[in-house]
């Protein structure tokens, strides 16, 4: 194995006059941003001085305008009020044990069923669930399998076809159940 030399500076060693440069133009650029810092501080404080005078004379002048800006602001808080309701209903699906349903789902499915769409309404916590099952046998299964699932309720077959123009003559299907939320 050889060995490996390495150069570190020493005490005798010079410095380069492109080190003394760099280190000149980082210490120049280092006080420009410290001065463009100092202006917008300043200018920052200037503004908001600015802000707190113009606000306590508001009050004293505007007495006619502020009656006229009442209705604009319960206009304003209906607004509000309305997208925190639609916040509201948005994290109550995202609250929802989602992944307890997809593992319920998961576990009672079989290679014999093909599962096509599932289309939960989480305001009646209800899945309406449409696929292809092999027989009717397979899908009176797992009809059955469902309503043994905790999370499932109530598990009805709505309507099925069967396709004659395919030659195994597979079953299409679409069923509805209760989603319970709450195992």
């Amino acid at each position: 194995m050889s060995r490996l030399k390495l150069a570190f500076p020493y005490s005798g060693q010079q410095v380069k006059s492109i080190d003394i440069a760099l280190l000149f133009i980082g210490l120049f650029i280092l006080l420009a941003v410290f001065y463009h810092f100092r202006q917008i501080t300043e200018e920052s404080s200037y503004w908001s001085v600015r802000v707190e005078r113009l606000e306590k004379k508001q009050p004293r002048t505007t007495t006619t305008t502020r009656s006229r800006a009442t209705p604009r602001t319960r206009e304003f808080s209906q607004e509000i009020s309305k997208e925190l309701e639609k916040a509201n209903a948005i994290l109550n699906q995202v609250n929802l044990p989602w992944e307890a349903l997809f593992d319920s789902i998961e576990h009672i499915i079989t290679e014999d069923v093909a599962l096509l769409s599932l289309q939960p309404n989480v305001t009646n916590h209800t899945l309406r669930i449409s696929g292809e099952a092999r027989n009717m046998a397979v899908l009176l299964d797992f009809i059955e399998a469902m309503e043994r699932e905790v999370i499932f309720e109530k598990a009805h077959l709505v309507s099925y076809k069967i396709r004659q123009d395919n030659p195994h003559r597979p079953i299409d299907f679409l069923l509805t159940t209760v989603w319970n939320a709450k195992p």
